[in-house]
């Protein structure tokens, strides 16, 4: 059932597949005629169940093995968020797709919820290749990765150690450690990043006792007039039925939030560091002329080793290219992995 309210003039529901926002090209919950779907979970090396949606294309050869490319959300987001959109896209064109929910988020494992551990989320990534590796209908010497957004720095970690990762792309990428560090520009100060820390520390203290869990982050529960532009940009997506999702088992209260205590994990995230080491595996960074993350697909590109290309999306903003299938550059994406999945 759908559940109607007003917030600051603006109508918000709970998902239903007839409900979700399509303006704009927005299209996040698009369901494909031409791929078949299923459920499946494996686990990563610490035994933690991890729940992707696999999708094939219709009328594949199922005595075939076929190029795979694994698709990861963006962060503090669930796989029917923007992964599962791309993941059949390219799956039409002939790919077998995984979307994954990281550890932590969505239906895969991991206590406490919307925990931060960036080297579990790039072993997610290296799980899903042991998956699909190993299935009868998937080449494994001819296996993708695609991250969003966040997903974009743990594809990079887990590629610098996980040759079997053949082609690199990333979308509208945030390198999750320099923007908890630095803040986008390096706006935020040393002292500002110390007191962020110090104030998490001492939270260990409250949770260690018994004492009530604090999230950080995410996207704002309501904007105005004076709202801050990529807080307006985030919560048109998250908060409104272009993309709003809640897992079982969530709230709406704590989708995109992490926990405070963990959050600074990222503070000692580096996963641009032997990027060049990737090389001569391709990488593909793709990102929009107005999104505010532009700063980090640019870095990456410049310290990646050849071959690499930057792909920038004109009138494309950050959250644009979550889920809007007129600037999404689908042919540019397939046209990279048709390339280098031979």
């Amino acid at each position: 059932m759908k559940i109607f309210t007003m917030l600051l003039g603006l109508i918000v529901t709970s998902f239903t597949a007839t409900g979700a926002d399509k303006t704009n090209g927005a299209d996040n919950f698009y369901q494909s005629d031409k791929v078949t779907h299923q459920k499946v979970t494996f686990k990563n090396q610490y035994q933690m169940n991890v729940t992707g949606n696999l999708y094939l294309p219709e009328n594949s050869d199922r005595q075939a093995k076929m190029p795979a490319i694994i698709v990861g959300h963006p962060m503090g987001a669930v796989k029917e968020q923007s992964a599962s959109l791309y993941a059949q896209k390219l799956a039409e064109q002939g790919f077998v797709t995984l979307a994954i929910d990281l550890s932590f988020w969505g239906e895969s494992d991991g206590q406490p919820r919307n925990a931060v551990s960036p080297d579990i989320y790039a072993e997610d990534f290296s799980a899903a290749v042991d998956y699909l590796g190993t299935r009868s209908d998937t080449d494994k010497n001819r296996i993708g990765v695609l991250g969003i957004c966040g997903s974009g720095s743990f594809v990079i970690s887990a590629a610098k150690i996980d040759p079997r990762m053949k082609a690199i792309a990333t979308v509208s990428m945030y390198d999750m450690g320099s923007v908890n560090r630095n803040a986008l520009h390096h706006s935020l100060t040393l002292e500002q990043r110390k007191k962020i820390i110090a104030d998490a520390a001492e939270q260990r203290y409250v949770e260690f006792t018994g004492g009530k869990t604090e999230y950080t982050s995410g996207t704002v529960h309501k904007i105005d007039e004076n709202s801050h532009p990529i807080q307006k940009e985030f919560y048109d997506f998250y908060r409104t039925p272009r993309g709003e999702f809640t897992p079982k088992g969530s709230s709406p209260e704590l989708t995109t939030h992490p926990t405070l205590t963990s959050n600074v994990k990222f503070m000692n995230f580096y996963p641009f560091n032997d990027i060049e080491t990737i090389s001569p595996r391709p990488m593909l960074f793709i990102t929009g002329d107005r999104a505010h993350s532009k700063e980090f697909s640019e870095d990456a590109y410049k310290r990646a080793g050849q071959p690499k290309e930057l792909y920038i999306v004109p009138g494309a903003g950050h959250v644009d290219l979550y889920d809007r299938t007129d600037l999404i550059p689908f042919e540019k994406l397939t046209a990279f992995y048709k390339a280098n999945l031979r």
